[in-house]
């Protein structure tokens, strides 16, 4: 059976349905459906069951998908080598990045791109690891760079490490919370945090140092994935920043915004990775640029832990 066939019947399988399975390869109707029957008398037995409102997989079928998928995988990964073998540069790249990374390390990365291979297209999507996850998956990323803590450990995905991130919670000048002495995290709760979506481990963490009573909500007053908004409001109201030092240094640096002491609070991080498709090879923009948030990754890292706090 060759490819072409197999990618006619992953496209039955995932569409559950001829006409939309036909559109999809790009096919009539009538041909797909010559297509899965060829398949099927190759095999001897039936892939399908035709219902009237969806098709499903036999049993049989289903022992055939899963292999077939993966056999399209790799055909799909062996003819964009080829192509990338026959360029020596593909022509975009398609990254993702986590609400930090995005603040911290895009900006200069991608300058360095654009002055290394200016003929490349670049395409940014920033957002949380969940969502980045799932594009990586729909091979709509090449990779993505985040905190990679709740990223779950599949088989399916490769994930690489880097330098953690420290950071901690600030404020703006002249806070009210800027006048205490041994300050401690349940006295933060009242004025309420913003942050971007925390990893589970974190948020247990900070529950408990938060001491909240019995049915009490966890102190979040704004959630989001952009830190620009995050900090805004962190300098313009009595709202407690967490953030990584590297996205907010510039604003300490210009005391808009200090970095809390807070007696109680263990060392806070980010762990930031980076997260691609197993069995994908890089292209060699992609490549390159992996290569260098490694090495930012570690820079950061050693900055950071150089500066007061």
């Amino acid at each position: 059976m060759n490819i072409k066939r197999l990618r006619h019947v992953v496209a039955v399988a995932d569409e559950r349905n001829f006409a939309r399975a036909a559109e999809r390869v790009r096919l009539s109707q009538p041909a797909l459906s010559r297509s899965i029957q060829a398949a099927e008398g190759e095999l001897g037995f039936a892939l399908f069951d035709r219902g009237r409102s969806e098709v499903t997989p036999t049993p049989a079928g289903a022992f055939v998908i899963e292999r077939a998928r993966r056999l399209v995988f790799e055909s799909r990964c062996l003819e964009r080598d080829i192509d990338l073998y026959r360029k020596t540069q593909i022509g975009t790249i398609a990254i993702g990045a986590g609400p930090f990374p995005a603040a911290t390390m895009l900006p200069a990365l991608i300058a360095e791109l654009r002055n290394q291979a200016p003929g490349v297209q670049i395409e940014v999507e920033v957002s949380n690891w969940d969502t980045l996850t799932q594009r990586v998956r729909a091979e709509e990323l090449d990779f993505f760079l985040a905190d990679v803590r709740d990223v779950p450990a599949d088989a399916d995905l490769e994930v690489t490490r880097l330098a953690h991130q420290f950071g901690g919670f600030y404020v703006r000048s002249g806070h009210p919370l800027l006048g205490r002495n041994e300050l401690r995290m349940r006295e933060l709760a009242p004025f309420g945090l913003a942050t971007t979506r925390l990893p589970d481990a974190v948020r247990s963490l900070l529950g408990k140092l938060f001491a909240l009573a019995p049915g009490q909500a966890f102190p979040q007053a704004l959630q989001c994935d952009d830190m620009h908004l995050l900090t805004s409001v962190a300098m313009h109201s009595d709202t407690v920043l967490g953030a990584v030092h590297a996205a907010v240094a510039a604003e300490v640096d210009a005391g808009r915004l200090v970095l809390l002491d807070v007696i109680d609070l263990p060392p806070l991080y980010s762990e930031l990775g980076i997260v691609s498709l197993k069995g994908r090879s890089h292209s060699p923009v992609a490549r390159i640029m992996i290569d260098s948030v490694i090495a930012m990754a570690l820079h950061l890292a050693q900055e950071g832990a150089a500066r007061p706090g």
